[in-house]
């Protein structure tokens, strides 16, 4: 089973979000797709773009205004940056939404397997065998993400993982299921997959928020949290 690969021309999936049909013994307990909103702010830094149009515009006005610039002068930077930010978002916003509808996350009995791509379909498997930990974030009540430490060589470079690489982990890539819908679910799903699978072999990492509202959730499943 190889760790990373893509397909340009490939076939069609012989079982939809897998990139070959399941071994005997292997099924899918879990599948879902990131939220496109999720995508914009947190792959793409929506917020941060916004927040350079609006440092940006208050810059200019602030020197115009100091140089006793008339109205519609002003009128005009707060048009001009108005129709360049609408543009950039509109464009985020597409592309978030391009990626997200080409995204499959599966989790399985043994494996956790990440499809993405819109141009090019890429697969990246997580063997529970190669699976050092998984943390989950919460990024709000309802979206969370799920990043996988992996053992042992032959990982995925991390340009090739983006946006589904867990931030700044240049020198030992870790994949990330970005921007999952109720991730408690899906985490439970996960750890009783690994428990079931390899007992005390994976380790769940839970954000504090997620310990305070679900305590139960690393005990039930019979992983530990830290």
């Amino acid at each position: 089973m190889r760790l990373f690969h893509d397909e340009e021309d490939g076939p069609a999936e012989p079982v939809r979000g897998m990139p070959d049909k399941l071994p005997e013994g292997e099924s899918i307990l879990w599948q879902g797709r990131p939220s496109a909103t999720a995508l914009a702010f947190g792959a793409f830094r929506l917020r941060w773009v916004l927040g350079y149009f609006v440092v940006m515009t208050v810059f200019r006005l602030a020197n115009l205004s100091a140089t006793g610039a008339e109205s519609g002068a002003l009128t005009n930077v707060v048009s001009s940056s108005l129709m360049f930010a609408m543009v950039a978002v509109a464009l985020i916003l597409g592309l978030s939404y391009a990626m997200s509808r080409a995204a499959i996350f599966t989790i399985t009995n043994h494996r956790v397997v990440l499809r993405y791509g819109a141009a090019i379909r890429k697969y990246v498997n997580v063997p529970f065998s190669k699976m050092a930990s998984a943390q989950l974030k919460r990024k709000s009540p309802r979206i969370g993400d799920i990043s996988f430490q992996l053992s042992g060589p032959g990982q995925p470079p991390y340009l090739h993982l983006w946006p589904f690489a867990r931030p700044f982990k240049f020198s030992k890539p870790q994949p990330m299921m970005r921007g999952i819908k109720d991730p408690q679910e899906v985490a439970e799903i996960l750890a009783r997959a690994v428990h079931d699978h390899a007992p005390e072999a994976v380790q769940l990492e839970l954000d504090q928020a997620s310990e305070n509202e679900r305590p139960d959730l690393a005990p039930a499943a019979g992983v530990p949290a830290t």
